[in-house]
């Protein structure tokens, strides 16, 4: 067997991109494999891009920040600015490509969008972009026929217990793992208070701020459940979620004769990367192989849902439908990028995107303008919220 596709990255400096360069290094020494990586996209990390499209001889790169490729030399096309990576698909992108979609945020969405219209399967680790755009990005992608796979390493799980699954009426139900992050076991006051530096320190996984902040939270796990919606075609009621500290089972499929399927392997994002660049093949890892002889137990709990509320909003989400996603993903990215600023407390992301919620009615979706108008709505909505909360003396326990 001889698997030969050309792969454009999206993302390619964050956490999951430079993954992605780790798996293609990796395939290069195998010989029944031959990736070409043909695109690079970034954000403001322009030096780093720079350094990637050397190593991989890539003559088409994108970075969204403008200022910083002003400053670039490249002897190749660089696009620049905010549709950076939309313009780099559509202006190389082939049927049968496969792009790596690893954007952080609402941000990668009419790339994946680009992507799907110009015929190429998605390995998508952007899970914002079914959260926010679901009702049109599912629909669009069997429309033109094309292959979503995800790189989550527990909806990429879901999907290899899926393998052989002919209906969903088959699945009982699915069951999400969580870390914990590193807040697990804390009251609700310690947590509502914590710092930035605390919030990133996650005790099994190596990620992006945001996606750190996000797992402190279960913020994380909340955008999985709506993902996983959209994905296996679920309704809420039948996507749960479970704490499991070790990082081990990374989800489980129940079928309705009482079967349960799960995906188990290290905490390495490298395993899932890889899965769903060669799929439907399976190759020669670049991860640590299991030490069953170290692993004595596995442990499981309950979510705390009064310390940590993100994931039940999530269910709320999927049974509002339409532009309530966007709203949800909008909201918490703003508030994530506070928090971080120091802007407001841990406990405000939280409370923020409940008023976001409350605060904009879920609108039916009929084009990626409703999606974008509901984006922007949140985001206004949290921003002015913010600034209300800076410009009043603070209280314990109050945001700022």
């Amino acid at each position: 067997m001889q698997v030969s596709r050309r792969v454009i990255l999206l993302g390619s400096t964050g956490s999951i991109g430079q993954s992605t360069l780790d798996v293609l290094r990796h395939m290069r020494d195998l010989p029944e494999l031959e990736f070409e990586l043909v695109g690079l996209g970034a954000g403001t990390r322009g030096d780093e891009l720079l350094k990637q499209a050397k190593e991989f001889g890539v003559r088409d790169i994108s970075l969204a920040d403008a200022e910083v490729a002003s400053g670039l030399q490249f002897d190749g096309t660089l696009h620049a600015g905010a549709g950076s990576a939309r313009d780099l698909v559509e202006s190389i992108a082939r049927p049968g490509d496969l792009v790596v979609a690893a954007i952080v945020g609402s941000a990668g969405i009419d790339a994946v969008m680009a992507a799907i219209d110009a015929g190429c399967d998605i390995a998508l680790a952007n899970k914002e972009t079914l959260v926010a755009a679901g009702s049109i990005v599912m629909p669009r992608a069997a429309e033109r026929g094309v292959h979503l796979i995800p790189v989550d390493s527990e909806h990429n799980a879901i999907y290899q217990c899926l393998r052989g699954c002919d209906s969903d009426k088959e699945i009982r139900r699915i069951v999400i793992t969580a870390s914990g992050g590193p807040f697990r076991g804390m009251d609700q006051e310690t947590v509502r208070n914590a710092t930035p530096e605390e919030a990133l320190a996650h005790p099994t996984w190596d990620m992006g701020q945001k996606i750190s902040i996000d797992s402190a939270s279960m913020m994380n796990k909340a955008l999985e459940v709506i993902e996983a919606h959209w994905l296996f075609g679920l309704s809420s009621d039948r996507i749960e979620v479970i704490v499991h500290p070790q990082s081990i089972v990374h989800s489980f499929v129940e079928y309705v004769d009482g079967s349960v399927l799960a995906q188990m392997g290290p905490p390495d994002m490298k395993t899932p990367i890889q899965y769903a660049m060669t799929w439907p093949h399976r190759m020669e890892g670049c991860s640590d192989r299991m030490d069953w002889e170290s692993l004595q137990s596995l442990v499981f709990e309950q979510l705390d849902h009064d310390v940590f509320p993100p994931v039940k909003m999530a269910h709320e989400v999927i049974e509002r439908g339409g532009t309530a996603g966007a709203v949800f993903n909008a909201a918490n990215e703003v508030a994530v990028e506070a928090f971080l600023n120091r802007q407001i407390l841990f406990g405000g992301i939280h409370d923020l995107v409940r008023e976001a919620l409350d605060g904009i009615p879920a609108q039916e979706v009929h084009s990626l303008a409703d999606i974008e108008g509901a984006d922007a709505a949140a985001r206004a909505l949290v921003r002015e919220r913010i600034g209300e909360l800076m410009n009043r003396p603070a209280t314990m326990g109050e945001n700022k």
